[in-house]
């Protein structure tokens, strides 16, 4: 048995580009693209909308922070297909010129992720609406949240409640710290203060969980899952979404697109580039800390030694 509710979104080139400053090549974008399309997954999110600046230039954090419309064209014409995956951007507070958007019938993409901390909601939650106003589905990513005082994040979701604009609120396991029975937690909180919206679910495999805390989101009553192919992203990456599509067991989607993917290009990319679990990122998840810290202590031994360190003591503390 399947829930026909349940929707993927793949998240493989937006969060898998902060390991390479999205660096990636056209050719893979589009092969990831069309491997999206061919396996049935209802949402694709090629990218950040950020604005281009001399600090933040095409050259230094590649083209897919930026996700200018004609490069989503170029990708999305690159492949037919009869029923292809709604296109996503994720915009950063701050960093996305709202007024130089086109409506969604004159635009290449069709969702809307605003990521946003809780002390942003207003500005996060204000992004939403301008762009619901301009016809894009939407999506708040608040951030972090296993790190947020209690109340706060309780006022955040009293505010989401009251934004009819919103169409998917997204409990996002930003250090990858939770485990099952936090999901099941946090997930009460927002449908108890935010119970009129839809849930989505972001998870990261700092302690090897992903897969198993987007089941018990599953569980918990989550319908837009995120996932990447491989599991590629930052640090120790994301749920894997070839894992997810044969969990779900629904006829629609079909995971022989993403292990052909795997083979052609995703096995000559850790080649170049590393991610996945070890152990300086389960020290991380376990702390609840940013992996930024465990990514600087990959190439340092002296700072990875005081990482175990800490651990230890920290484990001595607990007992």
């Amino acid at each position: 048995m399947f829930r026909k509710e349940l929707k993927v979104l793949d998240c493989t080139i937006r969060d898998g580009g902060l390991i390479n400053n999205y660096h990636f090549t056209d050719d893979f974008v589009k092969s990831v693209y069309r491997a999206a399309c061919e396996s049935g997954v209802d949402v694709i999110e090629l990218g950040k909308k950020l604005i281009v600046s001399e600090e933040y230039t095409r050259e230094a954090y590649g083209k897919w922070n930026f996700c200018d419309d004609d490069d989503l064209k170029m990708i999305i014409d690159s492949h037919e297909c009869e029923n292809r995956p709604l296109v996503a951007v994720m915009f950063d507070i701050g960093r996305v010129d709202i007024n130089s958007l086109q409506p969604r019938d004159q635009s290449p993409f069709d969702m809307a992720r605003v990521a946003c901390y809780v002390p942003d909601i207003d500005k996060g939650l204000d992004l939403v609406k301008r762009s619901k106003d301009l016809g894009y589905e939407t999506t708040i990513n608040i951030m972090a949240c296993s790190a947020a005082i209690r109340t706060d994040l309780i006022e955040a979701l009293n505010q989401v409640e009251e934004t009819a604009e919103l169409d998917y609120l997204y409990l996002v396991d930003s250090y990858g710290a939770f485990y099952s029975e936090q999901v099941t937690d946090y997930l009460e909180l927002y449908k108890k203060y935010a119970p009129s919206k839809e849930l989505g679910f972001h998870a990261h495999n700092n302690q090897q969980l992903a897969f198993a805390n987007t089941q018990q989101a599953i569980i918990d009553g989550v319908n837009l899952l995120d996932a990447t192919i491989n599991g590629i992203g930052r640090g120790a990456g994301n749920c894997n979404l070839e894992l997810l599509l044969n969990f779900l067991k629904n006829p629609k989607f079909d995971v022989r697109p993403i292990y052909k993917a795997i083979q052609e290009q995703f096995v000559p990319l850790r080649e170049e580039i590393e991610w996945g679990f070890n152990d300086i990122y389960g020290i991380s998840g376990h702390l609840n800390h940013h992996p930024r810290a465990a990514m600087k202590c990959r190439s340092d031994k002296e700072i990875r030694d005081l990482c175990y360190d800490f651990l230890i003591e920290q484990t001595q503390l607990n007992a």
